[in-house]
C-alpha cells in the first residue's frame, strides 16, 4: 500500500514524521514475518509542492520523494498541519487534496492540516478535529462544521482528522489498524515503545 505524506514549508516536523515512522515502522514489523524477497506492506512518500527541500517550522529540511503531480497512486494521503497561512491559498494543493478524498482509500491530516482539508471543501456535514488552539480558526473557516474537542482524532469514513502533533503518531496507528490489522498497530506501537491511546 502506498501512502504519501506532503510536506512543505512551515509544517510542523512531527505531523510529517510521526505518521512516516509509524508506517515505515508497520511495514518492518510485518516484514519481519515475510520472505526476504517480499515487497513492503507499506511504501511511504513525502510528496511536495516540486522536488525541491522545504523547510519544516523548527528549521530542518526535508527532500520531497515526489512531486504532487507525478507520484503513484496513493492508498492513504495524510496532509499535515503547522502554519498553513500560505497552503491555505495553494489552488494547486487544494486541488490535490479535493482528488485524494476521490482517488485514495484515505485521506488524513494531522493538526491544522484539517483546516486545509476544509478549504478544500471535503469536511462539510462531517465530524473533525484539529490542533486545540485551532478549534476556532476551523470553526470559522467552516460555520456548519461539526468541530469535536478533547479527542486524539475523529473518523469519518474516508476522512479522518487527528489533534495537534503527537496525536497524528496514535492517529497512524488507528490507520495501521484500519488497513491491516489491529495486531499490527498494537506490535508497531510496542516497536516504537509509543503508548498508543486506542480509543479516540
Amino acid at each position: 500500500m502506498n501512502v504519501g505524506i506532503v510536506v512543505f514549508d512551515e509544517m510542523e516536523l512531527l505531523d510529517m514524521a510521526g505518521p512516516y515512522e509509524v508506517f515505515t515502522t508497520a511495514a518492518r514489523v510485518h516484514g519481519r514475518s515475510q520472505p526476504a524477497d517480499a515487497p513492503p506492506l507499506f511504501r511511504v512518500f513525502a510528496l511536495g509542492d516540486g522536488t525541491a527541500p522545504v523547510r519544516a517550522r523548527a528549521g530542518l529540511r526535508v527532500t520531497p520523494d515526489c512531486s504532487l503531480r507525478e507520484h503513484p497512486p496513493l492508498d492513504c494521503a495524510i496532509v499535515p498541519g503547522g502554519v498553513v497561512d500560505a497552503e491555505l491559498g495553494h489552488a494547486e494543493l487544494l486541488a490535490w487534496i479535493a482528488a485524494q478524498a476521490k482517488s485514495a482509500r484515505i485521506l488524513a491530516s494531522v493538526c491544522t492540516g484539517a483546516l486545509l482539508l476544509a478549504e478544500a471543501g471535503l469536511l462539510d456535514g462531517l465530524e473533525a478535529t484539529t490542533h486545540w488552539e485551532d478549534i476556532e480558526a476551523l470553526r470559522a473557516l467552516r460555520p456548519g462544521l461539526r468541530v469535536r474537542e478533547g479527542v486524539r482524532w475523529v473518523d469519518s469514513g474516508r476522512i479522518v482528522t487527528s489533534a495537534g502533533i503527537s496525536a497524528g503518531i496514535d492517529m497512524s496507528l488507528h490507520l495501521v489498524a484500519r488497513l491491516h490489522g489491529r495486531e499490527l498497530a498494537l506490535r508497531t506501537a510496542r516497536q516504537m515503545e509509543f503508548d498508543w491511546t486506542e480509543a479516540a
